[in-house]
């Protein structure tokens, strides 16, 4: 169906108010519930040929935390459609205030390739539980997931309510020319100033989630063993294709001889001597993706690594010593297994360092002082974070996850991903008893009385 009539028949379906009852909602997370189940095998797969994902990390980082946000929102719907309460001050007096949450309408899902399954379906499971139609538009570079999600999907729901369209950049370049209630977009910035571009034209909303070049930070109280640990996990993890890996390292100068030698040991403990060899390490989507990374890390001084395997698109766990901020690697998001050192003395040397990149989406500290952990809170600005860890926030349905500024705008998960494919309309319920007369004609110098102290 062309992109053009399929937005066109889930507008007409939405006004049927066909989307809008808790039953429908209910129903359609619970098909998705059943069709993950059904798929699972095959979604795994998918990831393997498209990433190289191993099963257990497609299971942990992707299919997992999809069904975590799927069993939440369908637990918390029916509350999170209740009417919501307000005070109601005198000058409204009798009346009661509340809001209701009301579906856009008609919603698209641009989708990233480096976590194609979970990127894809979050979204789409907080705009169905929202009360919209959707189309879901999978990345091109994931081609194995986004056929396997197009067939799981047109099992259960008709293109009127959820579709999925494939394709690469014209299918994309399509779908941005049609009227949209509402844009959610997971990608570059490059694109994603398109994306906002596109959009203004209609007055659609949209929400970017981005990334950048999120920092971690280890102070001289840190951890130095758990925290070696927890970074070389988060940026591993999908061999760093995740837009909240830490892209680079700003460590304090006393502690930064051992905490490279701690790195170097977890990478040996998690891959072996030969982590190329390693099938459980996954690979770079593509050769240009390969190549690019591997051109970020010439010239470097390389601690470890600094290899690659061009016939199966894998790079070796690699971290960098006597990095600046003027360094090449430095110049973009990395979104490889590639990890930059840089050093600090003084909290203001650390501030004036970080102010030197746009907001990122992330950021770590890893510290045992409560001082500089008050400190980091108040003077760094990013989407979302850890203290003593990586990457995890992301994994609660209980807190909404977003960018800022250069790393995207809105957020979602659980209720915020509710609120997010929702207009809130705002009601006063005003009763026929007693009918005030202040605001009535005539006016008088004594309604002006009353009027002013009743707004104070």
């Amino acid at each position: 169906m062309k992109t053009e009539k399929l937005a066109e028949r889930q507008r007409r379906y939405f006004l049927t108010g066909a989307t809008l009852p808790y039953e429908t909602r209910a129903r359609a997370l619970a098909k998705l519930d059943r069709a993950l189940v059904k798929y699972e095998e095959a979604l795994k797969q998918a990831l393997h040929a498209d990433l190289g994902k191993s099963e257990s990390e497609s299971s942990m980082a992707e299919i997992a935390m999809t069904k975590a946000e799927l069993s939440y929102c369908r637990k918390h719907l029916a509350g999170w459609m209740k009417r919501e309460h307000v005070k109601t001050g005198l000058a409204n007096f009798p009346a009661a205030s509340f809001t209701v949450a009301e579906p856009y309408g008609v919603v698209l899902v641009m989708a990233p390739w480096n976590y194609p399954v979970m990127l894809c379906l979050e979204p789409l499971i907080d705009a169905v539980a929202a009360g919209n139609c959707v189309i879901l538009k999978p990345s091109a570079y994931a081609p194995a997931v986004s056929g396997t999600l197009a067939a799981m999907l047109g099992e259960c729901f008709p293109e009127e309510y959820i579709a999925v369209v494939e394709g690469g950049r014209d299918e994309n370049a399509r779908l941005l020319e049609q009227r949209f209630d509402h844009i959610f977009f997971t990608g570059s910035v490059t694109v994603g100033k398109l994306v906002l571009e596109k959009a203004a034209r209609h007055l659609t909303p949209v929400t970017l989630e981005l990334g950048g070049k999120s920092p971690c930070i280890v102070d001289q109280t840190a951890d130095i063993r758990l925290a070696a640990r927890r970074i070389i996990f988060g940026k591993l993890l999908n061999s760093g294709q995740t837009c909240v890996a830490p892209d680079y390292l700003a460590v304090h100068e006393t502690v930064k001889k051992k905490l490279l030698a701690a790195m170097k040991r977890e990478i040996t403990r998690m891959l072996g001597n030969e982590p190329l060899l390693s099938g459980e390490y996954p690979h770079m989507v593509n050769r240009k993706h390969y190549d690019r990374v591997m051109g970020l890390i010439a010239g470097e001084k390389i601690v470890t690594g600094g290899c690659g395997n061009p016939h199966t698109l894998k790079i070796a766990p690699t971290i960098l010593d006597e990095v600046t901020p003027d360094s090449a690697v430095m110049q973009e998001e990395i979104f490889g297994p590639v990890l930059p050192v840089l050093t600090y003395r003084t909290r203001e040397e650390l501030l004036a360092l970080l102010r030197r990149f746009e907001k990122p989406l992330a950021c770590y500290l890893f510290t045992r002082d409560r001082s500089m952990e008050r400190w980091a809170l108040r003077h760094i600005p990013f989407g979302g974070g850890c203290i003593n860890d990586t990457i995890v926030h992301l994994a609660t349905p209980e807190m909404g996850f977003g960018g800022v500024g250069h790393s995207g705008m809105g957020s979602y998960h659980g209720k915020t991903g509710f609120e997010t494919f929702s207009h809130r309309k705002s009601i006063v319920k005003k009763y026929a008893w007693p009918d005030l007369p202040m605001r009535y004609h005539p006016y008088a110098e004594w309604k002006d009385a009353v009027i002013r102290r009743v707004m104070r």
